[in-house]
């Protein structure tokens, strides 16, 4: 135990601030700017953080450092678009995880203040190409579904409230957005910017068993947010009828009733994916969806309700009873009906690295090329109002980028270099620093502690 403290408190000690920003450009690229056509040969330029030239005929300024890419691929840094990274270190040691709620909290959790920017698996996020994620809630103690984590060894007993009153804590609580510059001491970008909450096989469980208890008890919390803000000073006095949520949990979905901050809905079988969809009308609340495996089959009406979703490719087999219809081509086929398409690696973090290769995954069953990319980067950034700033090479844009041996979605490539904020991020994770601690036979230290 005081060995691997040792190596985890080395590990977040070597992660220093990077050189301060510098005018660079990266030359003889074939360049993915995502929102707007590839350039087969081309330079991209950054200055002050920003994006200041790209193209065909742009040329290094003069006294930039210029990186030779040699015909390698230039694209904007990947977006993970849901999942603990920051907030959790070791899925099977309950005191690690702080991407959960407990049974104190439900929609009043805020995982922002569970960012640990000396997260020893953040140097492995970039050395995948990631540069920023959605770092988003669950519900501890329910379990997971199809993509979430069901086996991760945190199970928390569920009680109905910490004064065993009120309704079971249905929401898992509230999102934030985090950039993985080395050397940051925050890295939190946005917080509070959906609330999540499970429908399916999780959500019955955590209502006590049944779908339709789940529903109406979300639809339920919502009735009570709405009366919550109308009646602030009487609830304060308390003159207004009891609640089924805290004051915190209901003073976190007052922005959901009002249409500016999104549910997160995790969901996959097909008639709860139609729930969602009708709970979202009926309640007038902005919605997206993550899983979806049988998001196919009900394409068309996700498409015309306008609801961005977030799958996983590969959960292509049927390991449960609400994803007996998954299927490979999900994504395609999801896109082909006009659904804006954000695809993950897994919500752990050690498997972000995954994300870019179920993009290829996705490709290889029909998701157009472009369409891939964009579900890495720009769709990430749009679903969690990054857009303006990230997820695209555009001129006044902040420079994270990223400098690929090859194309990004095959196996074989890696990333070369990692720009965040026109900064070279370092090639330095927990498992280069073992690796190189231990190729050394003599390193000064004791032999227990080398």
């Amino acid at each position: 135990m005081i060995r691997s403290l040792l190596l985890t408190g080395a590990a977040c000690a070597a992660l220093a601030a990077p050189a301060a920003a510098e005018t660079i450009a990266i030359v003889n690229a074939r360049l993915e700017p995502i929102s707007g056509p590839a350039v087969a040969s081309g330079a991209i330029v950054m200055r002050d953080g920003k994006i200041v030239a790209l193209g065909a005929g742009v040329t290094a300024p003069a006294g930039a450092t210029v990186i030779d890419a040699k015909g390698g691929v230039v694209t904007p840094g990947l977006i993970a678009p849901s999942s603990n990274l920051t907030a959790s270190e070791i899925g099977g040691v309950k005191e690690t995880r702080d991407d959960g709620t407990g049974n104190a909290l439900s929609a009043g959790f805020d995982i922002a203040y569970s960012v640990n920017p000396a997260s020893p698996m953040i140097g492995l996020a970039r050395d995948g190409g990631v540069t920023a994620s959605a770092v988003t809630p669950v519900l501890s103690g329910v379990g997971g579904g199809a993509g979430e984590h069901a086996d991760d060894g945190v199970v928390e007993e569920m009680t109905a409230g910490k004064d065993g009153g009120g309704d079971p804590p249905l929401f898992g609580g509230q999102a934030a957005f985090v950039r993985l510059k080395a050397g940051d001491a925050d890295l939190v970008q946005a917080s509070k910017l959906a609330v999540t909450v499970s429908l399916g096989e999780s959500g019955a469980r955590a209502a006590g068993g049944s779908r339709g208890a789940s529903m109406v008890l979300i639809k339920s919390a919502l009735e009570d947010a709405r009366a919550f803000a109308k009646n602030r000073a009487a609830y304060e006095q308390g003159a207004t009828r009891d609640y089924g949520l805290s004051r915190l949990d209901l003073q976190a979905l007052v922005p959901v009733v009002q249409g500016k901050t999104p549910l997160l809905i995790r969901v996959h079988r097909a008639s709860d994916i139609r729930l969602a969809l009708k709970l979202a009308a009926e309640e007038k609340v902005r919605i997206i969806l993550e899983g979806v495996e049988e998001g196919w089959v009900v394409a068309a009406e996700i498409a015309k309700a306008g609801v961005p979703v977030i799958v996983d490719p590969q959960a292509d087999l049927p390991d449960s009873f609400e994803t007996l219809a998954s299927r490979l081509d999900n994504a395609a086929r999801l896109n082909a009906a006009g659904v804006m398409v954000a695809i993950n690696g897994a919500r752990d973090f050690n498997n972000l690295r995954q994300e870019r290769l179920n993009a290829g995954l996705a490709v290889a069953n029909g998701l157009p090329y472009a369409a891939g990319l964009a579900s890495v980067t720009l769709i990430p950034a749009r679903i969690w109002g990054q857009a303006d700033k990230i997820g695209s090479l555009e001129v006044g844009k902040t420079a994270d980028v990223v400098l690929w041996t090859g194309d990004p979605l095959e196996t074989t490539t890696w990333a070369d270099k990692v720009f965040i904020a026109g900064v070279e991020q370092p090639h330095d994770s927990r498992q280069t620093q073992l690796r190189d601690r231990y190729a050394a036979p003599d390193n000064g230290m004791p032999p227990a502690y080398r």
